[in-house]
């Protein structure tokens, strides 16, 4: 059942090809087209918190429009006895809101972008890219290690985490740690942490914590020497929707998109996903995209990294037509210059090449087979 995100009274769109029409401009009684606009969401409580930062980006934008949430539960939701890497299902936390978006029961889903295939269905875009919050990873400790970090923890210390990305790099960073896998939500993780003596620590997202309040339990942030990483939030439509691909495209953070288009271009050339670690780093500096990307084995012990860059420094062309709707790696964005888009893709596919050049494919293809085999 859909979820009152916003109790305002919307309004309808101007009529295509009118003087000064604005597919969006508020003119109706009862949001786009007479109706309220429905965002699909997980039911997690940062989901849902991520959500409405969302829609109320959207409401600032849109004063006029109406918008319900529409939560469900996901497969990656369900099942929690497993590592996410050995379920063995590329749309985890998507399908089902991607099968809600293709019956039209909602217009719009928020995604945490690293849980979007690098292939999206037929049918399917990002038509927004937010702009990125810290994307680093911090450390949560159990109470007793408060004031301790990583390296200060002793010898067979067990550290929680769901990703072979970030378990990988911290096993080559902190050989004298045990990593272990933990799933569900924040809530969930951070209770089995607090309660119990099975983890002396665990790994997550720190915009994630910021967003539920809890960035007072961060005691330990990774850089980018310590954990590479990936994510941004993402709003995934229909991608023949004109109407609402247009609305959420106002969210598009250039910067962001360029940045996340190498990220899912590297890889998708690696063909990169929950069962092998695979990392990426990302800066934008003074027209110039820089790119770090890694692959690693699943102790960490073999490794390759490498960066490159390009410019992205591109006037933006308004071209009407066809081109409006290319889309890269799944991302649709017609306010970022086609050109800049078109060389941050190119780089994620050039440094993935480098890499496998070098032979990253033996050490990912070893990292699968243990994988299936753990």
């Amino acid at each position: 059942m859909a979820e009152p995100a916003a109790a305002a009274a919307g309004l309808g769109r101007a009529e295509p090809g009118g003087a000064g029409a604005d597919p969006l401009l508020p003119q109706g009684e009862n949001g786009v087209d007479g109706r309220a606009i429905r965002v699909g969401t997980r039911r997690s409580q940062l989901a849902r918190i991520q959500t409405d930062s969302v829609v109320m980006m959207l409401r600032e934008l849109y004063p006029d429009l109406c918008f319900e949430i529409v939560a469900m539960s996901t497969t990656g939701d369900k099942i929690l006895d497993t590592a996410l890497s050995k379920i063995g299902e590329k749309s985890l936390f998507t399908k089902e809101l991607e099968t809600a978006l293709e019956r039209n029961e909602v217009d719009l889903v928020v995604h945490s972008l690293k849980d979007l295939p690098t292939c999206l269905p037929p049918g399917f875009t990002i038509g927004a890219v937010c702009k990125r919050e810290n994307p680093l990873d911090a450390v949560v400790f159990h109470p007793k290690n408060c004031g301790k970090t990583l390296s200060l923890l002793p010898e067979k210390s067990v550290i929680g985490t769901s990703s072979l990305r970030r378990a990988a790099q911290l096993k080559k960073k902190f050989p004298h740690l045990e990593f272990r896998d933990i799933r569900g939500n924040l809530n969930t993780r951070l209770k089995k942490l607090d309660e119990k003596e099975d983890f002396s620590a665990i790994i997550l997202a720190a915009a994630g914590l910021k967003r539920m309040g809890w960035e007072n339990r961060i005691g330990q942030l990774l850089g980018p020497e310590d954990c590479l990483y990936a994510g941004a939030l993402a709003v995934e439509v229909r991608a023949k929707d004109q109407e609402i691909l247009n609305m959420v495209s106002a969210l598009h953070d250039a910067d962001t998109v360029l940045c996340c288009i190498a990220e899912r271009a590297f890889m998708k050339r690696l063909e990169g996903g929950c069962s092998i670690p695979v990392a990426v780093n990302t800066l934008l500096k003074d027209g110039q995209l820089y790119l770090t990307g890694a692959v690693y084995s699943l102790d960490g012990s073999d490794s390759l990294k490498e960066t490159m860059q390009t410019s992205v420094s591109y006037p933006h062309q308004n071209e009407d037509g066809p081109n409006d709707d290319v889309q890269h790696v799944g991302i649709t964005a017609k306010n970022v210059p086609g050109q800049a888009q078109e060389a941050a893709e190119n780089l994620g596919v050039e440094l993935a090449s480098l890499l496998l050049s070098k032979g990253a494919k033996h050490i990912l293809s070893v990292a699968r087979q243990l994988n299936d085999t753990r």
